[in-house]
């Protein structure tokens, strides 16, 4: 088995680069389970399951109550499938949620859905496609595009066709910027998210980055072209740009940036200008999202804040933020 430990235990000279890794395990026919945190989404979780159970690949849902007061519950009781489980988190957060789902999920590949997100149709079947073709791979991921609370499409992501997201070893364009953004969209080997630890639970925010940037220290990654996921922006959710603002995902950057196992396979000399770009990529993130919703003040204010990062940086986050007002 492949361990997080593995990666620190080698010379210090070959941190720095990809480090030298075996084809993980793979079954003939890979079972993929699918761990949902819910937390009073009544009004979603139906949705959501219905997309996930509609994947012919899926061999399990596991649903983790964190304490819902809703309804949220009775709606999962009441569908009757074979794959789906129901758990209690006891209000742990969402990062326990996926945690516990994860320990007792039986599948090869993990899939985490948020209990308001939908599952486009085949989007299963194409990231294992993919992850036949990428033996090495811990990790593949493909896109999204962005529904309104209704479910209707308000993200016009399908006009960017052909561009392509990294693949193979991605830690150091990953400590720059999370591209992944939904862990909807993306397949984790169980083996080796278990290895690195799964979510860290001290982290409000950005603990999926986090994660991500732990599972490439230790694996490839790998890309799949497609829209995968209807990720819902509304006003419940809990990266809505109404309540949250640069300051929230700070935190995040300082765990990213003080992990020895992360640190380990980047070269010194970049660690301060990939702390930097990964300011300026939440900034920039929280700028989008508050145009998104309507903050126009918020996002020059937080596109402010670039500038006096780096002038270089704020013409392309400036395109950015603009962009995000066209769903894009």
């Amino acid at each position: 088995m492949i361990t997080a430990e593995d990666v620190l235990e080698l010379p210090a000279a070959s941190r720095v680069g990809p480090a030298a890794r075996q084809p993980l395990p793979a079954t003939s026919v890979p079972l993929v389970s699918v761990v949902i945190p819910a937390k009073n989404v009544a009004a979603y979780i139906g949705e959501t399951l219905a997309s996930a159970l509609a994947q012919g690949e899926v061999g399990e849902v596991i649903v983790v109550d964190d304490g819902s007061t809703d309804n949220t519950t009775a709606i999962v009781r009441a569908i009757r499938d074979p794959r789906l489980r129901l758990m209690a988190n006891d209000a742990a957060g969402v990062s326990a949620a996926r945690n516990l789902g994860a320990r007792y999920a039986s599948g090869d590949w993990l899939l985490f859905l948020d209990a308001d997100d939908r599952l486009r149709p085949g989007a299963v079947a194409a990231l294992l496609t993919v992850a036949r073709s990428a033996p090495r791979a811990v990790l593949v991921y493909g896109d999204y595009n962005t529904i309104d609370s209704e479910g209707r499409q308000i993200g016009r992501r399908g006009l960017l066709k052909g561009r392509r997201k990294p693949s193979g070893d991605v830690l150091t364009r990953l400590a720059a910027g999370n591209f992944i953004v939904n862990g909807g969209i993306a397949l984790a080997r169980a083996e080796a998210f278990r290895a690195i630890g799964g979510f860290d639970t001290s982290l409000r925010y950005c603990e999926d980055w986090h994660c991500w940037c732990r599972l490439a220290a230790i694996g490839e990654f790998e890309f799949a072209p497609k829209l995968l996921l209807d990720y819902r922006l509304h006003t419940a959710n809990t990266m809505n740009a109404a309540v949250r603002t640069p300051k929230d995902f700070f935190p995040a950057i300082a765990r990213v940036f003080d992990d020895g196992l992360i640190l380990a396979r980047l070269p010194e000399s970049m660690t301060a200008g990939l702390r930097l770009a990964a300011e300026i990529h939440l900034v920039t993130y929280s700028a989008m999202q508050a145009v998104r919703f309507g903050r126009y003040r918020d996002a020059f204010s937080y596109l402010a804040m670039i500038g006096r990062r780096s002038l270089k940086a704020l013409p392309r986050a400036a395109a950015r933020t603009a962009l995000a007002r066209f769903g894009i």
